[in-house]
């Protein structure tokens, strides 16, 4: 989730249709925290290799999902969680007559119910960045050879990462877990995103 991610689409020429459609309400309803251009570009083409399912948690109005949706092949199902419920019924008007998307209102750990994924997106929920937020357990989430998409982390040039001044203890769950291989990719000067695969034995 973006801090001013919705307002980063300003001048932006050639998105998707869903995806203006999804920025139209996130500013009818003054939401600001879309996914920003550069990681709807990764969520567009990453969601172009699932064959099943699509999860993702934070879903606010919808951008990131109508960029998944966007760049998925036919036949793919993707689900949505947003916690708050004005946001989520926003966000299904988004998607009205879109049958392969679902859209949840909850707790992010609703999207256990509809997985294992293909690709998993957790923006809102399930990183465990924050006190109190345990990580998705991606061994259940995760189909074998599905990919997990963490975002919103500040990019860091020293090995262990550090954020505020302490060792970035959610980004190195990501980067060591067992299950995946994982790096972190830059996608703007103030923005990175962990991307892992999970292992197929």
């Amino acid at each position: 989730m973006a801090t001013s991610g919705t307002d980063a689409y300003t001048g932006q020429d050639g998105l998707p249709p869903l995806v203006r459609r999804a920025l139209a309400a996130a500013r009818a309803h003054g939401f600001p925290h879309s996914c920003r251009p550069e990681q709807g570009r990764l969520l567009h083409a990453l969601a172009g290799g699932a064959r099943g399912r699509i999860g993702e948690t934070g879903t606010g109005l919808g951008v990131g999902l109508a960029w998944l949706l966007s760049g998925a092949a036919p036949g793919v199902r993707l689900y949505g969680v947003e916690r708050d419920a004005d946001r989520a019924r926003a966000a299904r008007e988004v998607f009205a007559g879109r049958d392969e998307v679902t859209v949840l209102t909850g707790d992010w750990r609703r999207i256990e119910e509809y997985g294992p994924f293909d690709l998993l997106v957790l923006d809102g929920g399930g990183q465990g960045k924050a006190p109190g937020d345990r990580p998705a357990d991606v061994e259940r989430l995760l189909a074998p050879g599905g990919t997990v998409v963490v975002d919103d982390f500040t990019p860091v040039a020293g090995w262990p990462p550090v954020h505020d001044g302490r060792v970035d203890r959610a980004r190195l769950h990501w980067l060591e877990h067992p299950a995946l291989r994982a790096t972190e990719l830059r996608l703007a000067p103030d923005l990175s995103t962990v991307v892992g695969t999970r292992l197929l034995v």
